[in-house]
């Protein structure tokens, strides 16, 4: 009885050994691995040594996978419709009679990459395909601009098909990749954390948006000017000024048309305001950085070189003058979510993320909130257009301080008044006009301070130049100080920033 009861308990330790042995071998099989590069396996938690990700189980990768294929099977129209805009550029150039070689060349080599990148896009694991064919059609944007293009069928072909082709390949399917990062990213807020609105949905891009086509229209119609498309500019109010301007010495000065360079930023600027979901903020850091310096550093001088041609050139151009308006409004517009964003990285910096994991697969935060606010785009307009411009306001003394920039710019015309005083008048009305329009967004709302260097470098200088009209010397004084008074009221803050509220000065 003993040896028997001794041989059962030593079959039940071995029975228990057995398992814990199995559940071991077990654990030992369970695998990780990287949601964006599949060929990195671990037998252990961690982060992926090529892009920082966390590693998940293969088990939960296979089901992402299972996703993200449904979720494409619904969207390859878009890369065989980019297939078939590639044949129609390979046609092109027989088709239409193209007179340059070098654009007959460049539509067939893109055209077949096109093709082809668009074939391999088909796998939506093969995430630089899309990229591929979205860099095809930067350069279809790009391409008649660097060789000239005599032929307008081949400007308007390779424009259309190349923001076609960027639109197909990751506007429409989404950006290679970002669905399987949202799958693996923990859940966050679309508020930003101290925020009553969130800067990046959709009704607050649809302005930017909207301008940035508009000053694509403008800029192609005087590149169509340069590549001698047509040979007559129409200006409202200036005469052939804008003829003047577009063969001046200045213009001519840039190895491409400088209209056309004008077209194509305003596309780019266009096409990344469609580029992600509405908490880009946190989740496309790069995005909306490089949305940024498109559209504010690069803005203002654009802005500056725009309204310099009277001193320049010696002409005005009305139509340059609507592309600087459009800029001039869309730097405010996009101040708040590029706050947003470097608020996020500054609290994640702080938290011990790394940086450029951060910045370029972005991430969650705490605090923050869903966003509850926001109306859709089908309710009424008395909600829909007062959502656009949350983050913006017209403070009485910055309109005031806009119309005195305005009449420093028309001013020497006016008045007779020409030389050294009349240039600094100009563009110094034009730099007052832009950190004006800046200051209306909340979160710029202290760079109207900067008007006040404007207004006392104008006193000064009306003193120091010889032989200044005795008119331009009061106009710069009395204009100076009353633009120096109107500087400092704040104007209403209607929005909370979080922690940049104590910025709002």
């Amino acid at each position: 009885m003993d040896m028997h009861n001794h041989a059962s308990m030593s079959s039940k330790i071995e029975d228990v050994k057995s398992k814990k042995s199995k559940e071991a071998e077990g654990e030992k099989k369970e695998q990780y691995t990287c949601p964006m590069h599949p060929e990195v396996v671990s037998d252990k938690p961690g982060n992926c040594p090529k892009c920082g990700m966390t590693l998940v189980k293969k088990e939960e990768q296979a089901d992402q996978n299972k996703m993200v294929i449904e979720h494409y099977n619904t969207l390859y129209w878009t890369h065989v419709t980019n297939i078939l805009l590639g044949f129609f550029l390979i046609a092109s150039p027989f088709t239409f009679g193209y007179q340059s070689a070098a654009m007959t060349y460049s539509d067939i080599i893109s055209g077949v990459l096109l093709v082809v990148f668009s074939l391999l896009s088909a796998n939506p694991f093969r995430l630089w395909a899309p990229w591929a064919s979205s860099f095809v059609g930067v350069w279809l944007l790009f391409a008649p601009l660097a060789f000239w293009s005599p032929d307008a069928s081949a400007y308007i072909t390779d424009t259309i098909v190349g923001i076609l082709a960027i639109g197909l390949s990751v506007l429409i399917p989404e950006m290679p990749g970002m669905m399987k990062m949202m799958m693996t990213m923990p859940p966050g807020p679309e508020t930003p954390p101290g925020w009553t609105y969130n800067p990046s949905t959709w009704l607050q891009r649809t302005p930017i948006i909207i301008l940035a086509w508009i000053g694509f229209f403008a800029s192609r119609y005087l590149a169509a000017y340069q590549l001698g498309y047509i040979t007559h500019v129409w200006d409202p109010f200036f005469g052939n000024g804008t003829e003047k301007v577009l063969t001046s010495a200045v213009s001519k000065s840039f190895p491409i048309s400088d209209g056309g360079l004008g077209s194509f930023s305003y596309t780019i600027e266009a096409l990344m305001g469609y580029m992600g979901m509405s908490n880009r903020w946190r989740t496309m850091p790069w995005m909306v950085a490089f949305f940024g310096i498109l559209v504010i550093p690069l803005g203002v001088t654009s802005i500056v070189l725009i309204i310099l041609q009277p001193v320049s050139v010696g002409f005005w151009c009305s139509v340059c003058l609507l592309t600087a308006i459009t800029m001039v409004v869309m730097i405010p517009l996009t101040l708040d979510e590029v706050v947003a964003m470097i608020q996020f990285m500054n609290k994640r910096m702080k938290a011990g993320k790394p940086f450029w994991k951060t910045f370029w697969m972005g991430d969650t935060i705490e605090g923050g909130s869903d966003d509850k606010r926001t109306p859709r785009f089908t309710e009424s307009i008395t909600k829909t257009i007062p959502a656009m411009n949350w983050g913006m306001n017209l403070p009485w003394n910055l309109l005031i301080t806009l119309a005195i920039g305005l009449w420093w710019m028309f001013y020497p015309g006016n008045f007779g008044v020409t030389g050294a005083v009349a240039n600094n008048f100009t563009t110094l009305g034009a730099l007052v006009i832009t950190f004006s329009v800046m200051a209306m967004a909340e979160v710029g709302r202290a760079m109207r301070f900067i008007n006040i260097l404007f207004a006392l470098w104008l006193i000064i200088a009306v003193f120091l130049i010889q032989a200044v009209p005795s008119n331009a010397v009061w106009n710069a004084v009395i204009s100076g100080v009353l633009l120096i008074a109107l500087s400092f009221p704040k104007g209403k803050i209607r929005e909370k920033y979080g922690t940049f509220d104590r910025y709002i000065v």
